[in-house]
């Protein structure tokens, strides 16, 4: 049964690389979460708060209902925890992560994305197309701080 199990379980991650500064893009995908459609229209129709307040631990958004679990705003990190919609008639648990840092060389950022799972069952598959989408979502957000600079 535990072998079954494993095979549910998944972890995987993608980096994307972006203008804008961490503090920015996370400053975005945290505090300002209600902006995210402006930036990103053709893949983003609406965010609403659902509980709490924006960008703080608890704060629960609606459209895929995630809640935030922790925010680390000094390493540009949030973690963020699927607790209802579409995604959760694939996933028993789904948890995201994402953490901005500064490039080594040269201006810009670094986002990562880690996506943590655990599937219904095997015929589910693999989450790789929301990969690409946060990669997507990352890009539209960094062209629009740019656009506002």
């Amino acid at each position: 049964m535990a072998e079954e199990a494993s095979s549910l379980v998944g972890i995987i991650e993608t980096t994307v690389e972006i203008q804008s500064s961490p503090e920015k893009l996370h400053d975005m995908l945290v505090g300002k979460k209600h902006h995210v459609p402006g930036a990103t229209p053709s893949l983003i129709q609406g965010c609403e708060l659902h509980e709490g307040e924006m960008g703080q631990v608890g704060s629960i958004a609606k459209v895929i209902t995630e809640m935030i679990e922790s925010v680390e705003p000094e390493i540009n990190r949030v973690v963020y925890r699927v607790l209802d919609g579409d995604l959760m008639k694939e996933y028993k648990s789904f948890v995201i992560t994402l953490q901005v840092t500064a490039k080594e060389e040269g201006p810009g950022s670094v986002a990562n994305w880690h996506f943590e799972y655990e599937k219904i069952n095997e015929e589910v598959a693999h989450p790789e197309n929301l990969l690409q989408f946060a990669v997507e979502v990352s890009k539209e957000i960094d062209a629009h701080l740019l656009s506002e600079a």
